[in-house]
């Protein structure tokens, strides 16, 4: 009995139809069936145009922006967990952090593997790091947000089997996407980078 409702409760989420009993805000808050903490997804809520300057990353590095047909979760094991533990303090340390120069004809650029660089340069670098061990890049998808004085910001978003988590240049610690101060604004797609989702 019990594996069947596991079963069932597994192509439930599969299909996107979570109930209301293991639903809980636009997350879709579920529950881990294997522990007794919640594992929370960000809910995208409807195509929007993607940001130009990562429109333009995307033509100028292709290769940043392919679909390596990866799981669009990852298993997230202890050896995963320190990958990213260790990937986001090491782009943390080495990028200096330097906002683009608003004087800049092109206004903001998206970059990756730099010295200096905003938040968009960090986030890139990390996902680029990511790739290059063999995670798959559906899984790891570039999202904006404000942070509490309203300043537009850029992380990279993991989705892993216990939720969303965030790499973000403003810390070392890696948390749940519900667990930051950021108020999301808008995410790229796993499979498209040319498609972004209202969040």
């Amino acid at each position: 009995m019990k594996k069947t409702f596991v079963t069932l409760l597994a192509l439930t989420f599969a299909a996107g139809n979570v109930s209301s009993a293991l639903a809980a805000g636009p997350a879709g808050l579920a529950r881990d069936l294997n522990s007794n903490s919640a594992v929370s997804y960000i809910s995208e809520k409807g195509k929007i145009i993607p940001p130009f300057a990562q429109v333009l990353f995307c033509a100028q590095n292709p290769a940043e922006c392919r679909d390596n047909n990866g799981s669009a979760v990852v298993a997230l094991t202890d050896k995963e967990m320190l990958q990213l533990k260790d990937v986001n303090r090491s782009v943390n340390r080495t990028i200096i952090g330097r906002n683009d120069s608003r004087s800049e004809l092109n206004g903001d650029v998206w970059k990756v593997n730099v010295r200096s660089g905003d938040c968009e340069d960090f986030a890139l670098t990390k996902r680029s790091r990511l790739m290059a061990m063999g995670w798959s890049s559906r899984a790891l998808r570039i999202a904006t947000a404000y942070t509490p004085s309203g300043e537009g910001h850029a992380v990279l978003v993991v989705r892993t089997d216990k939720g969303d988590l965030v790499l973000d240049n403003r810390q070392s610690s890696i948390k749940n996407w519900r667990d930051t101060d950021l108020r999301w604004d808008k995410i790229q797609s796993g499979t498209d980078p040319y498609v972004w989702y209202r969040l």
